[in-house]
């Protein structure tokens, strides 16, 4: 009977949404590689990158479930790239750029190894099948419960880092002559950041269609950001420019 209604029954048409999701996140992941090899200016770079692939992969999933059908590896795979991986290589990558690296190196021997067992144990958990949707993710498959619990710490860590970072950048640009460009950037980065946090939490009410709106919205503004931030003023000498 389960089988039978999730292949019968119909995704909205917002249900589709990741699908353009996916596009722009492909399309900025490059981006983010090519000024890598460009400059090497930095591993937050590569972070970043890699935070913008796990957004994509995370969309990705939530397509091909619209697309293809639920199934309990998919939504746990969508958990991992979601829930736990989200805005963490993001936040890293904000790590690395404002932080010393000796610091930036110990936050991540610290976070990485709790991120990894936090995979294990969802790919571990029994399942709860009566709570797989057909053609909506939930977390609510987990039997465990309580390794859903233990997720708002890496949230709240890359939340810490990726939107209160992208504010502290914000407000200190903005003191500095030359620095608008920045100031805006940081501010796009940090309300477009906030967005998929909000999806997310509606979508633990069961309302997934705000995290697919959120991921789509959050990613444009956090495109944005990204593109103030790396134009430089025609008056202010490139020299004087701090990498990023």
């Amino acid at each position: 009977m389960m089988i039978a209604s999730l292949v019968t029954a119909q995704a909205e048409p917002i249900h589709y949404l990741p699908i353009a999701t996916t596009a722009i996140a492909a399309a900025f992941f490059a981006v983010l590689v090519r000024r890598y090899l460009a400059t090497q200016s930095g591993p937050h770079l590569l972070w970043w990158a890699g935070g913008i692939f796990a957004y994509g992969l995370g969309t990705a999933l939530e397509a091909t479930i619209t697309v293809a059908g639920n199934s309990l590896a998919l939504t746990k795979a969508w958990y991992i790239a979601g829930a736990l991986l989200g805005g963490y290589p993001l936040a890293q990558g904000t790590v690395y750029l404002l932080l010393p690296r000796r610091t930036a190196h110990v936050l991540t021997a610290i976070t990485v190894p709790y991120l990894l067992v936090m995979a294990v144990l969802v790919l571990l958990s029994p399942v709860n099948i009566e709570a797989l949707l057909p053609h909506k993710p939930s977390g609510s498959i987990l039997g465990w419960t309580w390794v859903r619990a233990m997720t708002p710490l890496l949230n709240g860590y890359a939340a810490l880092f990726l939107i209160g970072g992208a504010i502290y950048s914000a407000v200190k640009y903005a003191r500095k002559t030359g620095g608008g460009n920045r100031a805006l950037g940081n501010s796009l980065i940090a309300f477009g950041a906030l967005l998929p946090g909000v999806g997310g939490g509606m979508a633990k009410a069961g309302i997934v269609e705000a995290l697919y709106l959120g991921e789509f919205v959050g990613l444009i503004f956090i495109w944005a950001g990204y593109a103030a931030c790396v134009r430089v003023p025609a008056e202010v000498p490139a020299a004087a420019v701090e990498p990023i």
